[in-house]
């Protein structure tokens, strides 16, 4: 099965690495432009064929619309995936991408789905109090963080947990061994498609979004949320 895996940093870089170890074939591996000089972490570590793009969409001066970016995907598509992994992109990726492979695309996010959809799930499991963290591997669709689940893995949040050391601890390394499983399971044919429950369901913004996001309101925040919300 022809992989192409979508990501960044040393998320991206290791799930790439566990599963080249596993032999699984890897054609591409899409990451971003360098910065400051320096190639990302995921694509200074393989000898696969590397796209770096800066997106994959371009804005259509006379509509004023947002279009597929051709040259882009035309460089992508050649090398025939089936399917794509996305481990940690931050990138706006297109439906004609995601629907490509045979296989279509699986993600990773950070929390229970399908509470904290969203850009900044860590964050808000911590603010919110959340009792119970943890990471979703799902099939992607035409919403925000809204496909059929694959698999789910969940742990406590501990007292003193930061967004840093609840990443560290259990988002990254279960997360890594969940993207691999994962992609054992559509090899195998095995992955099941679980729709998400619409019970629970829940949004929130980018947390550096809106300054207000930021600002802590006294007369309305307790210290149990204040506790979090410092996180």
């Amino acid at each position: 099965m022809k992989i192409c895996l979508i990501g960044k940093q040393s998320f991206g870089a290791e799930v790439c690495r566990q599963l080249l170890n596993l032999g699984h074939d890897i054609v591409l591996v899409c990451t971003e432009l360098d910065k400051n000089g320096r190639a990302d972490l995921l694509a200074e570590k393989q000898k696969k064929p590397v796209l770096k793009t800066k997106s994959w969409r371009r804005k259509n001066k006379e509509t004023g619309k947002f279009e597929l970016e051709a040259e882009v995907f035309n460089e992508y598509r050649k090398y025939g995936p089936e399917v794509n992994v996305v481990a940690f992109c931050t990138q706006f990726i297109p439906q004609e991408v995601m629907d490509f492979p045979t296989h279509k695309t699986i993600i990773y996010h950070p929390s229970i789905l399908p509470k904290h959809r969203g850009a900044s799930a860590i964050n808000w499991t911590l603010i919110d109090g959340d009792e119970e963290a943890g990471l979703t591997v799902f099939w992607a669709d035409e919403g925000l963080d809204t496909g059929p689940i694959l698999l789910q893995r969940k742990c406590a949040v501990e007292d003193g947990d930061t967004l840093n050391t609840l990443y560290k601890r259990f988002l990254f390394p279960e997360g890594v061994k969940a993207m691999v499983e994962s992609v054992n399971l559509i090899a195998a044919g095995k992955a099941p498609k679980i729709p998400q429950p619409e019970e629970g369901a829940s949004y929130e913004p980018f947390i550096t979004a809106k300054p207000e996001l930021a600002q802590i309101l006294w007369s309305k925040i307790g210290t149990q949320r204040l506790d979090s919300f410092k996180r």
